[in-house]
């Protein structure tokens, strides 16, 4: 949102949660696991550029498992607000910090080699815990707030938020 939390940290922070709600804010991962667990739930990722743009992706399903199946993401049910579909290669992985390394890469920790965490798989498509960089930057390749997508991998969101809610 403006770059004021930094986004790169540990295991047990990202567990627990981290921020301010009225601010930059990571709910936690224990916290979104019972949100979803056993219920119908959807997610809105919403992101805006730096020239005002806006986009939005909306996934009709999300879940997220707990910390003894490592956190893991099941998204489905793609609804395309004009960002694309960024989510669709991370659904299935573990949650990945720079201290517990738990994505499919192969033997690169992607959240330390892009400064970020999330649910790394071949790295990334998006990268919404990664440095706040103020926009388009091609001299560090991927390591911003970003949504291939809709800006591509050298394109640092202005603001992006992830926002879940029961089906009706």
């Amino acid at each position: 949102m403006d770059g004021s939390v930094n986004f790169y940290r540990g295991w047990d922070q990202y567990k627990k949660g981290f921020g301010s709600p009225a601010g930059e804010h990571w709910l936690g991962l224990d916290n979104i696991h019972h949100l979803t667990k056993g219920r119908k739930v959807e997610l809105l990722v919403q992101m805006e550029d730096f020239e005002g743009k806006t986009a939005f992706a909306r996934y009709t399903s999300f879940s997220v498992g707990g910390e003894c199946d490592g956190y893991l993401l099941k998204v489905s049910g793609f609804i395309n607000g004009g960002a694309g579909n960024s989510l669709k290669i991370h659904n299935g992985q573990k949650f990945s910090t720079f201290d517990k390394d738990q994505d499919s890469s192969g033997g690169s920790n992607c959240a330390r080699k892009y400064l970020g965490a999330f649910w790394y798989r071949r790295c990334h498509h998006t990268n919404p815990n990664g440095v706040y960089r103020w926009g388009a930057d091609k001299t560090l390749l991927g390591l911003g707030v970003e949504w291939q997508q809709w800006k591509g991998v050298n394109y640092s969101l202005k603001s992006i938020s992830m926002k879940i809610r029961p089906v009706k």
